[in-house]
């Protein structure tokens, strides 16, 4: 138990000590009830062999898993809102477990060869796993519908490509909660996600603080062992360039899926560039530059537009930790690295979605320009997604995306424009159009209307249904797209 032969524990966070994490117990829970069991992302890490009641004890009671020590509750500190917080800390969840993924699952990715052969390290991380020495004020509870809404946005965001955590496991647990944002009292989850790295921009920020240069040095040789294994031993300066192209990467995908995180703060960004933690998140229903996920973001500061602009703030103050150990030169210029990666990497995450081959620097670009001119120009009535649904694949969806619903919105300046630099560019692998999927008259999309409707049914009539239907299309729109390695 577990008998899976992929299973392979290799609890490394461990092994930095006492000074960066604090040994808890997950909270005696009066129920705990199986609601969302993720054996698609158990089976990476050889989980799925659990039975429901070894998965119950694992990931409600959080009995250790073979190998596993125990949970520990991380220690960071962090930015909230560029305000600095040295009160921080693993308030509500804790690692819980680091797994090795199997060798099968890096090679479905498309990672490289080295990763491919050893798997990455992959956190089960909980939230809503009750109080630690970090809660302060706080329950350290989950509402069941922020778990809810945690496995809707992952399950989405892995669909669009988009490096993210996932929602391995969802447990209803049976409290009734007090928030001031949500009907109360509420019912009560736990949750855990596999994720690639729990190590947040905040752990560096937290060892610098305390003046600890030999922590922020374990920190860093620590995480490129593990994360980032191409750095030379000792090179913090390319540690850093490997995480700013990392966090290139991660932003751009969020933008050409249209996903707004909601709360960019230095605690919520890690050094693998991998999304996780999602509260007040939304996806763009149209173009608006200005769109906010978060209710409490008076001023737009993690706005859609200002996302690129807030990962690199936050970049700029994991370098300003990493200046302690590291002349401050080499680590400007890895910084200065993160505009041009990010628009390479937006250029290509634009591809991705549209399902067409690159033809250079300067055709691509034009690609992206004319995308965001059209989605401008088309204003409420052209949805983000459905753009890139009806004209995935390029002149091969023509008919397609002419003959639809959005028909007459294709007409115009902006779209000649559009189609013109759409059609330089050849279909990518054109055979993923013969998906059910594109026979559909309309994409999946992840509207905040159908997020509530998912959890008004689960909380008037304990309906699950919708949510599971909507896994279960949100993972073949997945694998019609097809964008987990481009």
């Amino acid at each position: 138990m577990p008998a899976s032969p992929a299973y392979r524990s290799e609890p490394r966070f461990f092994d930095l000590g006492e000074d960066y994490g604090d040994a808890v117990r997950g909270a005696d829970f009066p129920q705990t009830v199986l609601r969302i069991r993720n054996d698609r992302a158990a089976a990476t890490v050889g989980l799925e062999t659990l039975s429901d009641a070894e998965w119950l004890a694992h990931f409600g009671r959080f009995e250790p898993l073979p190998g596993q020590p125990g949970p520990i509750a991380m220690r960071y500190h962090g930015h909230q809102f560029r305000t600095y917080n040295p009160d921080l800390g693993d308030g509500r969840g804790f690692l819980a477990a680091q797994l090795r993924e199997r060798p099968q699952a890096a090679s479905a990715r498309g990672a490289s060869d080295r990763a491919a052969k050893g798997g990455r390290l992959l956190d089960l991380g909980t939230k809503g796993s009750g109080r630690t020495p970090w809660s302060r004020d706080g329950d350290g509870r989950l509402t069941l519908k922020g778990g809810v809404r945690e496995v809707l946005a992952a399950e989405m965001l892995e669909a669009s490509g988009v490096p993210t955590s996932r929602a391995l496991s969802l447990i209803e647990t049976g409290e009734a909660l007090q928030r001031g944002d949500e009907p109360s009292p509420t019912r009560s989850a736990v949750l855990v996600r596999l994720s690639h790295s729990h190590i947040r921009f905040g752990t560096f920020q937290r060892a610098a603080y305390l003046g600890r240069n030999d922590m922020v040095e374990a920190l860093v040789e620590h995480a490129r062992a593990l994360y980032h294994p191409t750095v030379s031993a000792g090179d913090t300066p390319g540690f850093l360039r490997a995480v700013v192209e990392a966090s290139a990467r991660l932003t751009a995908r969020w933008i050409a899926a249209g996903f707004v995180h909601g709360v960019l703060n230095t605690d919520n960004l890690n050094v693998t560039g991998e999304s996780f933690d999602y509260g007040p998140w939304r996806f763009l229903p149209h173009y608006e530059p200005g769109f906010t996920a978060a209710y409490f973001d008076q001023t737009g500061l993690y706005a859609f537009a200002r996302q690129p602009e807030a990962v690199f703030w936050a970049l700029t103050h994991l370098g300003g930790a990493l200046k302690t150990v590291a002349d401050a030169e080499p680590l400007t210029e890895a910084l200065n690295g993160f505009g041009p990666a990010y628009i390479r990497e937006l250029r290509a995450a634009f591809l991705a979605r549209l399902g067409v081959s690159s033809l250079g620097e300067a055709a691509d670009q034009r690609l992206l320009d004319t995308t965001l001119a059209l989605l401008r120009e088309g204003g409420e009535a052209l949805r983000w997604e459905p753009l890139f649904f009806d004209w995935f694949g390029g002149f091969a969806s023509s008919a397609r995306a002419l003959g639809g619903r959005r028909g007459k919105l294709y007409q115009g300046e902006a779209f000649d424009a559009f189609r013109f630099a759409l059609f330089e560019h050849a279909p990518d692998r054109p055979e993923r159009l013969e998906a059910a999927m594109f026979a559909a008259a309309e994409p999946e999309e992840m509207l905040i209307d159908e997020v509530e409707a998912i959890w008004a049914a689960i909380a008037t009539d304990d309906d699950w249904g919708p949510l599971e239907s909507k896994v279960g299309r949100l993972r073949s729109a997945g694998t019609a797209w097809d964008l987990s390695d481009c």
